[in-house]
């Protein structure tokens, strides 16, 4: 089994960014949303099979990334099934998805889930459904209902978010077992227990809180080789946004994103090639 680092375009700033460092040996592939337009996205999709580029298309239904709970969820799945469609339009080998909200009842969650699920099914790209803050998939135990109910569901997985929304580093090893069997896609960002992103996942500091999150992303590995994939996949995902901390005064950022997810590519080899020897 391989492992395949990808550059995001939100860390980054554009996928035209993220080639670069896919071209200077930091990242196998780029991940971001479906370029607008035909043209574009035709653009795109030659760029990939000519430099041999995989691209995972990044998919944000509601209208934002946190979208307002008045958000009916016939337009989540309207954004869904355009976006999806543009994704392979543009050559992606993956869609991860960001999808529905929190504001909605279990039933509501997992009958929009089972119907995007039927979308899915459909498209030549697979789709797997992001742990992420403001949708469905917020809380370990609401996860763990929705796979439940919903055999098919597979995920980008995201614990960073679990971490501030816990307020404690996810300490329920059934609920990572679970998950593990689900996984398919991988955000590699590093939370601790007041935030979804630490300062810098370099220093000691957060030396515990960088252990335990390599001990979840080692059982999502151990489960896709148990399951004979042939190769598992990885963004690392330190942000702008309000991610990265900043000085209350001068609002100087206190670390480099460039830097942090170049070296998370790095570790993120290494790991990987500590397990699964190559």
């Amino acid at each position: 089994m391989k492992l395949l680092t990808f550059a995001s375009a939100w860390c980054f700033g554009s996928l035209e960014r993220c080639y670069a460092e896919v071209e200077q040996g930091h990242f196998d592939g780029v991940e971001g949303p479906p370029p607008a337009g035909a043209e574009l996205r035709a653009r795109v999709a030659r760029a990939l099979e000519q430099g041999r580029v995989p691209y995972i298309a990044e998919i944000c239904t509601g209208g934002d990334y946190a979208p307002a709970s008045s958000v009916a969820p016939e337009r989540h799945l309207d954004d869904f099934q355009r976006q999806l469609a543009a994704a392979a339009e543009g050559g992606a080998v993956r869609a991860s998805c960001l999808f529905g909200s929190d504001a909605w009842s279990f039933s509501q969650a997992v009958d929009a889930y089972g119907r995007a699920l039927e979308l899915a099914a459909r498209s030549r790209v697979p789709v797997s459904f992001e742990t992420h803050r403001g949708r469905p998939t917020f809380h370990p135990r609401l996860t763990l209902d929705l796979l439940q109910a919903l055999p098919e569901l597979t995920l980008t997985c995201d614990l960073s978010h679990w971490c501030v929304v816990s307020e404690r580093l996810v300490d329920q090893p059934h609920v990572i077992e679970a998950v593990a069997q689900r996984a398919r896609h991988l955000h590699a960002r590093v939370g601790y227990a007041q935030g979804p992103q630490v300062p810098d996942p370099r220093v000691a500091s957060y030396a515990h809180e960088l252990s335990v999150h390599e001990g979840w992303w080692a059982a999502f590995w151990r489960a896709a080789y148990d399951r004979g994939e042939p190769a598992f996949s990885a963004t690392p995902e330190f942000g702008p946004d309000g991610y990265l901390q900043v000085h209350p005064v001068s609002g100087e950022p206190v670390a480099d994103l460039s830097e942090l997810n170049r070296w998370m590519s790095q570790r993120l080899r290494q790991r990987f090639g500590e397990l699964f020897p190559c």
